[in-house]
C-alpha cells in the first residue's frame, strides 16, 4: 500500500494545527518520535492509542492519528494551565516555539480525563528524539517563510492590531470570517458553526442563515475584550495569528507573523475594492447615456490612467483634434459628431480596462476618481465607502442576482494567421483549420510556449497527423503531454532524445479505451513513432518522426 509523501503529511499537520490552535511542528515531531502504531492505511502513527470513548477503529488511519494528536496537545496544554503553569513555561516567545519544559511533558505521554470524549491517549516517547524533530520542522518553516529569528515583537504587534480592528471593521465577509476564526480558536471550538453558536443564542441567529451581519456587534465586542484577557498562552496567540492571516488574506500563518514585523495596522489595502471597481467598469457601458457629466468622468479617468497632463492631451491621444471643440461650439451637428466620436473611443477603452488592469496605484486612483465623478460624491473617502458597500453586495450576492459580478466579456480574438509563429499563437484556437487540437493543449495551457519556428512547425505537424488518428478512433483525445522544454522533460524523466523536446509528440488517452486498444488501432497505418506504457496502461504515445517505430515501455 502506497504511503503519503512528506508534503502530504504536512498538509494534514497544517489542517489540524489550525483547527486545534496548536503549533504545527509538534505534530511532525510526534510522527518522527513515535513512528507507531502501524495503521490500516499503510502509514505509521503519532503515538495515539484508544482511550475513553475513542475506539481503535477511530484512530487507525494517518489523518485520524493527526486529528487526535492535535486534540491531545490541546488538552494537555489546558491541563497544565489548570495546574498553574505560566505562559513562559509552555511557550518561548522570542524563539516562537514550545518550551523545553512543555516538550518534556509531551514526551511523558498524556492520558486524557474521562470527560473528554474527543481526546485519545498520547503514548510516551523519547524526549531527545522529539525535541530534535520539533526543532528541525520549525527550522524548515522559518527558512521557507523567511521569518525573523527573534519573534519577541510578535505579542505586542498582535495586540496593537487587535485593539484597532473594531475601528476598521466594516462587515466584509472575509473580515467576519477572520473574527469568527479568532473566536473559534480562542474558545477551543472545532467548527465555525460552534463559534457562531457561542456568540449568540440559537434563537437569534441560525448558523445556516444567509445574513450573518447580526454577528458583527458581538464579534466586535469579543475583539474589544481580547487585550485585557490575553495571557500569552499558545491557544490565545494562535487565535490572534489566525485572525491576522485571514484579515490580511495571507497564504500562511508564517506570512501573517512576518507581516506584523513592519505593519501593525488593520487598515485595509485598497486592493480589497478592486472587484467592486472592475464590476463598476464592466457595467458602465450599459448605463452610459452620453451626458456631459458622464463624459467628463470617463475623460478624467482616461487622463489619470494614461498619466496625461490635460484634457487636451486626452483628446489628442484618442485621435481627436482639441481645437475642433473650440471652433465648433456654435455648430451643433459638428459638436454632436465630435461627442459621438469621443464617446465611442472612451467606451472602447473602458471595455479593455478589466483585461488590462494591473493593480497599479495610478490605475486604481483613476477608477476611484471615475466612481466619484460618476456618483457625484464630494470626497475620495465617501467614494471608497460607497465602493466598500458595493464590495459587500458582491461578496454576498447569489449567482443569478443583479448584484452579482457580471460575466466577463470574451476578448476579441484576432483573425487566424496564414502561418503560426511563436509570436502569433492564440491559445484557444485550433492548430489546424476545423481541427480539434488547440494551442492550449499543445502548450500546457500556455506554460510551455515554443521557443522558435522549428518547434511551432513540429507542433503543427503532429496536430495534422493526430487529427487523422482522432478521426479514425472516433473519440476525443485527452492530452497529458505535448511539447516539453528541456528542464521539464528532465524533471518528468523523459528520454534524452524525446520527441516531446522537438514538439511533434503527444501522450494521450481516450475515455473507455486502454493504451493497448489505441495502439492496435493505430499500428497498421501510423507513419511515425507509436508506443505504449506498462506502468500507465491507459496512455498511448504518438510522434511524427519520419520513420515507423514501435515500442512498449
Amino acid at each position: 500500500m502506497a504511503t503519503l509523501s512528506p508534503d502530504q503529511r504536512n498538509y494534514y499537520y497544517l489542517i489540524e494545527a489550525e483547527r486545534a490552535g496548536i503549533h504545527k511542528p509538534i505534530l511532525a515531531a510526534l510522527y518522527q518520535a513515535h513512528a507507531a502504531p502501524s495503521l490500516s492505511d499503510g502509514e505509521t502513527g503519532l503515538g495515539i492509542s484508544p482511550a475513553n470513548r475513542v475506539p481503535l477503529a477511530q484512530v487507525n488511519t494517518f489523518p485520524e492519528q493527526v486529528q487526535y494528536a492535535a486534540n491531545a496537545i490541546r488538552s494537555l496544554t489546558d491541563s497544565l494551565v489548570a495546574q498553574d503553569w505560566k505562559a513562559g513555561d509552555i511557550w518561548q516567545a522570542e524563539q516562537g516555539r514550545y518550551a523545553d519544559q512543555f516538550l518534556q511533558s509531551v514526551a511523558k505521554g498524556y492520558a486524557p480525563p474521562a470527560n473528554e470524549p474527543t481526546t485519545a491517549r498520547l503514548e510516551a516517547s523519547n524526549f531527545d528524539k522529539l525535541l530534535k524533530a520539533y526543532l528541525a520542522d520549525l527550522e524548515t518553516d522559518f527558512k521557507a517563510q523567511g521569518l525573523p529569528q527573534n519573534l519577541a515583537y510578535l505579542d505586542k504587534a498582535l495586540l496593537t492590531l487587535v485593539d484597532r480592528i473594531p475601528e476598521y471593521y466594516t462587515g466584509l465577509p472575509f473580515q467576519r470570517d477572520a473574527l469568527l476564526e479568532a473566536v473559534r480558536v480562542w474558545r477551543e471550538l472545532d467548527t465555525r458553526e460552534a463559534a457562531i453558536a457561542s456568540l449568540v443564542p440559537a434563537a437569534q441567529v441560525s448558523v445556516a442563515s444567509s445574513d450573518e451581519s447580526q454577528l458583527d456587534v458581538p464579534l466586535k465586542k469579543f475583539v474589544q475584550r481580547l487585550s485585557a484577557n490575553y495571557g500569552g498562552y499558545p491557544q490565545q496567540r494562535e487565535a490572534l495569528i489566525r485572525m491576522t492571516q485571514l484579515w490580511r488574506q495571507l497564504r500562511t500563518r508564517e506570512e501573517a507573523i512576518a507581516s506584523l514585523k513592519t505593519n501593525t495596522s488593520p487598515e485595509e489595502n485598497l486592493r480589497i475594492i478592486d472587484p467592486a471597481l472592475i464590476t463598476f467598469v464592466q457595467r458602465l457601458p450599459e448605463y452610459y447615456q452620453g451626458q456631459g457629466s458622464q463624459r467628463n468622468a470617463l475623460t478624467e479617468m482616461f487622463r489619470l490612467w494614461r498619466q496625461l497632463d490635460s484634457r487636451a492631451s486626452v483628446l489628442t491621444t484618442l485621435g481627436i483634434n482639441p481645437e475642433l471643440l473650440n471652433t465648433s461650439t456654435t455648430d451643433k451637428t459638428a459638436m454632436l459628431k465630435l461627442a459621438t466620436q469621443l464617446d465611442r473611443e472612451l467606451l472602447t477603452f473602458m471595455r479593455r480596462v478589466p483585461g488590462s488592469y494591473e493593480e497599479r496605484d495610478h490605475q486604481r486612483e483613476a477608477l476611484i476618481r471615475l466612481v466619484q465623478l460618476w456618483r457625484n460624491l464630494s470626497t475620495r473617502n465617501q467614494t471608497i465607502s460607497s465602493l466598500l458597500e458595493d464590495q459587500k453586495r458582491l461578496n454576498e450576492a447569489s449567482r443569478k442576482s443583479k448584484e452579482a459580478a457580471p460575466k466577463p466579456l470574451p476578448v476579441v480574438i484576432p483573425k487566424r494567421p496564414a502561418r503560426w509563429t511563436p509570436q502569433n499563437i492564440q491559445l484557444s484556437a485550433s492548430i489546424i483549420p476545423d481541427g480539434n487540437f488547440t494551442w492550449a493543449e499543445a502548450t500546457h495551457g500556455g506554460t510551455r510556449m515554443p521557443p522558435n519556428q522549428a518547434t511551432v512547425d513540429a507542433m503543427v505537424r503532429i496536430a495534422k497527423l493526430a487529427q487523422r488518428a482522432r478521426d479514425r478512433i472516433g473519440r476525443p483525445f485527452i492530452i497529458t503531454s505535448w511539447y516539453r522544454p528541456p528542464a521539464i522533460n528532465r524533471a518528468v524523466g523523459g528520454a534524452i532524445y524525446s520527441r516531446h523536446l522537438v514538439g511533434d509528440a503527444m501522450d494521450f488517452l481516450c475515455e473507455g479505451l486502454t493504451g493497448n486498444q489505441l495502439y492496435w488501432s493505430l499500428e497498421p497505418w501510423w507513419p511515425g513513432g507509436l508506443g505504449r506504457y506498462v506502468k500507465f496502461p491507459n496512455l498511448c504515445h504518438i510522434d511524427a518522426r519520419s520513420y515507423r517505430a514501435r515500442w512498449r515501455n
